[in-house]
């Protein structure tokens, strides 16, 4: 069974500048350089399976940047036609309209949004446990001199901070670094002194 050709990939001059320019670039992500180095192979011809050799990668990765870049050809043209638009023909290395195209390229060339379990309370709740964490435990009514995370958690949801909270999650709030409280380096309030 004869195998699939890898899909062409084309690359006008001004973003296989642009790439190369990522590429030599010292502080450009490895993982952009990679992906950098994918496309301008594969605009040269090169199958998958000898970039996947030759970079250290998988014929799968070579075959979705591939795609990616691919997929992103409107946006890239766009800002080239935009570019020539403005005026700038010369293809001076460096120039305003390098940087705009320099932008789209690292955007086909960055990640995907990854999908995951929004978080489950605001920052804004997160500041208020904390908060609470911090008052005396007399001042609130509690029958106790110092909180427990039930004891927090009760608290929480008796405020309306959250609806519900179990003492487990309040505990991992509270403490820091496997399970060791750590004092921070610095005072955490703003208007604390210095130590």
């Amino acid at each position: 069974m004869p195998r699939a050709m890898a899909q062409p990939v084309g690359v006008s001059p001004r973003q296989q500048r642009v790439l190369e320019r990522l590429v030599r670039r010292r502080k450009t992500p490895q993982q952009l350089v990679t992906r950098a180095r994918i496309i301008l192979a594969a605009a040269a011809g090169e199958s998958n399976r000898a970039l996947a050799g030759r970079l250290g990668i998988t014929r799968d990765i070579a075959q979705a940047w591939r795609a990616r870049w691919r997929g992103a050809d409107a946006a890239l043209l766009a800002a080239e036609t935009a570019a020539t638009d403005a005026g700038d023909t010369s293809g001076a290395i460096g120039s305003d309209d390098d940087r705009a195209l320099e932008a789209v390229v690292r955007g086909a060339l960055a990640d995907a949004p990854r999908s995951g379990a929004p978080p489950t309370f605001t920052p804004e709740q997160l500041c208020q446990i904390i908060a609470l964490a911090c008052e005396s435990p007399p001042d609130s009514d509690r029958p106790t001199s110092h909180w427990t995370p039930r004891e927090i958690a009760d608290e929480v949801v008796k405020r309306g901070i959250v609806e519900h909270i179990s003492a487990r999650t309040i505990g991992r709030f509270l403490v820091s670094g496997g399970g060791r409280a750590q004092a921070p380096p610095e005072p955490v309030l703003a208007d604390a002194p210095p130590r």
